[in-house]
């Protein structure tokens, strides 16, 4: 079920990144300079911290739909569905450790 519901938390979460991307970008055909304050703003530790998370959320939600197709759509899929959740938690670890090491080192120390 913490499958489902953070399945469901990260698409919700990537809708709204993608929703307030669309806008910010669209920002530069109507005011360049506006355009550029807002990127400005976003060049900070906590926005940097969000964009982590960001990743995070993709990350997971792309492997766990994965898991959601192998099960919806291999025979043994569902029999099998605890060994793949825990599969998505191994592959979201090996991705990310990587991914957070390059990107808090480049927050704090760049």
């Amino acid at each position: 079920m913490w499958s489902w519901v953070a399945h469901r938390i990260s698409g919700v979460g990537i809708f709204f990144f993608l929703l307030v991307h669309v806008a910010d970008t669209a920002m530069v055909r109507v005011d360049p300079e506006a355009y550029n304050a807002v990127m400005e703003t976003y060049k900070n530790p906590i926005m940097g911290l969000g964009e982590a998370g960001l990743v995070a959320g993709i990350v997971y939600h792309a492997f766990n739909g994965i898991r959601i197709i192998l099960i919806d759509f291999w025979s043994s899929g569902a029999r099998h569905q605890k060994k793949l959740f825990w599969g998505v938690v191994v592959a979201w670890v090996v991705v990310m450790v990587p991914f957070l090491i390059r990107h808090l080192y480049n927050i704090f120390f760049h």
